[in-house]
Parts: structure tokens; C-alpha cells; sequence
């Protein structure tokens, strides 16, 4: 593992830094919208087009890389990002920010391709699962560094945009410059949404519920953590403890996923993950350290789920439709994000800031009901006939899909 990992340290660096770029630009972005005046509506708006940004581009750029190829692809969308985040601060209208989010979405999604497919190309059959397991710390912890870099100067400055800019710009030097001669790069196939309903309609509804509940996470945390009268140094702390939490969480579930019946596992952890959303609203007004604590428990429940319903989807499934389907999910699951900002956005215009745990906690728990709906219509997979359990990213985060897919079908 080791030999593997360095070989890959310069594509794991260039990752970290644009994900730290990338956890420190959505938390200020929706902190500074708070700041310059913008109404809940409009902030949940306005980090929707992030959201529909990465869905077009996990649907585009795999298709502009066969064409182009991978270093003028990676080149092209990390100079995109790297000057689009610096035009927030040139023109501060909403729908001026709207527009510049699709844009960033859009370039991220192809970096992510496009670094994913060159690590794959690094990895073997027998280094495949440990390269995707440290991607999946640089991810998380690059997410959650990012939040405490919130502290580095004032929100309401333009110093953290320009470090975005330069965090993203360095990432191009590791990466460019140890990228191996570019893979062979195919666009995933899909398969049809109605075809991978009939196949698993719990690992449908659990990508696209917790795609939402994802997207509302990281697009309006800080905005409700602004609401309830967190100084920065606060919401930092507040929106880094989530990516936290999975970091700590992930590989339990998963050992209890690949031991028991995935659906009860999927049910337990989606009905506790709604619960402890439901409990933060009287904590919040009675206990606000507690928070804090709950924010880690409920980063912990939550973002393993995506993972949850890919397995539970892949267990009925031949392994050659495994690649098709993880695509799918991907789809479905960027969809669900899409609504995420929005949905809470409403919630908390309806109920004021709670509605932003109300709105978590309703996703977890159409989950919960849906899961427990269909053990009821179907018969449990036998343990033997049960797969590995991978952990992947959230669709509000890097897909690591040619890693996991191609993991699938080795085992």
C-alpha cells in the first residue's frame, strides 16, 4: 500500500488542495450571500447552481476527454474554476452568482474526472481498494480543512476568494507535472432510470433522498449556523465536525452492512440520522455547545448512506451491470443535490432556521419509511450473495466512480 500510495502522492496532494478549495468556497459563499443581504430563498438559489453545474459536468466531461484528452481538459477547467470564484467579487448580484456556481460546478465535476481516471490508471487490481480508501481521507479531510480555513481572514473581504483561486491554481502544479502518459479514458454507459428502478427501488430513492438531504448540507449549513448567531471561528467548526463525523463513521457502518441485512442496516442508520436532525432543533435553543456534538453524529449517519444504497443496489445486480448502474446512481443522486439548497431554503423561510434540520431530518426519514416499505415487498439478499461494501463520496462530492466501479467488478 505504501509503494502504491507514493507513487500517487503528487495526484493525492493536487486532490487535497482542490478539495480544500472547494469546502472553503461553499461555506463562505453562502456566508458572505448571508452577509450581503440576500434572503434564504436567494442564497438556497443561488448555491443551487452549483449543484446543477456538477451534474452537467459529470455528464459532459467525460465526453470532452475522449475528444481532447486529459491534460488540456484538467487545464482548461482548473484556469475556469481558479478565475471564476474571483468574480464574486467583481459583481455581487444573485443571479450574477447563480450563473458563476453552474460555471464552478461544472469545472469541478471535470477535475474530478479527470484526476480520478489518472489515479485509476496508477492502481492494480491488488492496490485498487487501498488507494480508494486514502482518496476517500483526502476528500473528507481536504472537505473539512477547508471549513476552518473560513478563519484565515474576514468573510466579508476579498482575501478568501483570492485563496481559493491560488489553492486551485497550485493544484495544477502536483498533478501536471506527474500525471503519467494519459489513460485510456472511456465515458461511462448508463442504465435507464426506470430499468435501474425495477431493479432496486430502495437504492433509487435512498441516492435520491440523500442526494438532497447532501446538497442542503453543505450549500446552507453555515447560512443556518449564521442564523443562530455562530461567529465564523463557530461555523467552521460547525460544517468541518460533519465531514468528521463520515470520516469516523464510514468504515463501522460498512463492517455492519457487509454482516447483516443491508436494508435493516440502511433502515437503522438512515432512522437514527433523522432523529438526531429532529433533536438538534431543541438543542440548538437550549444547549448550542451540543451542536456541535450533533453535527458529527449526524455527519456520521448521513454521509455513509450514499454508499449504503450503492451496495444495496449492486447486491442485485450481475457484475457486469454494475458500471451502468454506479453512473446511474451518480445521476440520480446529483439530481436529488440539485433540490437540496432549494428545499431547505423553503423549509427555513417557513419555520425560520430550524427548518433547516426539519428539512434533514424529513429527507432521513422518507428513507427510513421507504426502506422499511420494501423489506416487506422483498425477500433479503442471502449474506453470501451480499457484496463489499464501498465507501464513496457523496454526490455533493467527487464521484470516485472509475475506482469504485472497476473495485465492483473485481470482486
Amino acid at each position: 500500500m505504501i509503494t502504491a500510495v507514493k507513487a500517487a502522492w503528487a495526484l493525492f496532494l493536487g486532490l487535497a488542495l482542490i478539495m480544500l478549495g472547494n469546502g472553503l468556497q461553499g461555506s463562505l459563499l453562502s456566508l458572505r450571500a448571508s452577509l450581503e443581504g440576500f434572503d434564504t430563498a436567494t442564497v438556497g438559489a443561488v448555491m443551487t447552481g452549483y449543484f446543477v453545474g456538477f451534474l452537467g459536468g459529470s455528464l459532459i466531461a467525460p465526453k470532452v476527454v475522449v475528444t481532447v484528452g486529459h491534460v488540456r481538459v484538467f487545464a482548461a477547467l482548473a484556469s475556469l474554476a481558479s478565475a471564476s470564484v474571483l468574480i464574486h467579487i467583481l459583481w455581487v448580484e444573485p443571479i450574477i452568482w447563480f450563473l458563476t456556481r453552474v460555471v464552478t460546478g461544472f469545472a469541478y465535476a471535470g477535475l474530478y474526472v479527470v484526476a480520478e481516471s489518472w489515479l485509476n490508471d496508477r492502481a492494480t487490481n491488488e492496490t485498487r481498494g487501498q488507494l480508494l480508501s486514502v482518496y476517500m481521507v483526502v476528500m473528507f479531510v481536504g472537505s473539512a480543512s477547508g471549513q476552518l480555513l473560513l478563519n484565515v481572514a474576514d468573510p466579508s473581504s476579498h482575501v478568501l476568494f483570492v485563496l481559493i483561486s491560488i489553492l486551485v491554481s497550485f493544484a495544477l502544479i502536483p498533478i501536471l507535472l506527474s500525471a503519467s502518459p494519459a489513460p485510456e479514458f472511456q465515458a461511462p454507459s448508463k442504465m435507464k432510470l426506470r430499468n435501474l428502478y425495477q431493479v432496486s427501488p430502495l437504492g433509487v430513492f435512498g441516492a435520491l433522498a440523500t442526494g438532497l438531504a447532501h446538497g442542503a448540507i453543505f450549500s446552507m449549513g453555515a447560512v443556518y449556523a449564521l442564523s443562530k448567531g455562530f461567529s465564523v471561528r463557530e461555523i467552521s467548526f460547525f460544517m468541518g465536525l460533519v465531514s468528521i463525523g463520515a470520516i469516523i463513521a464510514q468504515w463501522p457502518i460498512g463492517a455492519l452492512s457487509d454482516r447483516f441485512d443491508r436494508r435493516l442496516v440502511l433502515t437503522v442508520v438512515t432512522t437514527l440520522a433523522a432523529l438526531v436532525a429532529a433533536a438538534s432543533v431543541p438543542v440548538s435553543a437550549q444547549w448550542p455547545t451540543g451542536l456541535f456534538v450533533l453535527a458529527a453524529i449526524f455527519g456520521g449517519l448521513s454521509l455513509p448512506m450514499y454508499s449504503l444504497c450503492i451496495a444495496h443496489t449492486n447486491d442485485h445486480l450481475a457484475p457486469d451491470q454494475m458500471v451502468s448502474a454506479s453512473s446511474s446512481l451518480v445521476l440520480i443522486g446529483g439530481i436529488g443535490a440539485c433540490f437540496g439548497p432549494a428545499g431547505a431554503s423553503w423549509m427555513m423561510a417557513q419555520l425560520g432556521s430550524d427548518g433547516f434540520f426539519w428539512a434533514l431530518s424529513a429527507a432521513h426519514a422518507s428513507v427510513s419509511l421507504f426502506a422499511c416499505y420494501r423489506m416487506f415487498r422483498r425477500e433479503a439478499v442471502p449474506m453470501d450473495k451480499q457484496g463489499t461494501y464501498v465507501t464513496v463520496p457523496s454526490p455533493s462530492m467527487p464521484m470516485a466512480s472509475n475506482l469504485t466501479e472497476r473495485l465492483d467488478l473485481e470482486d
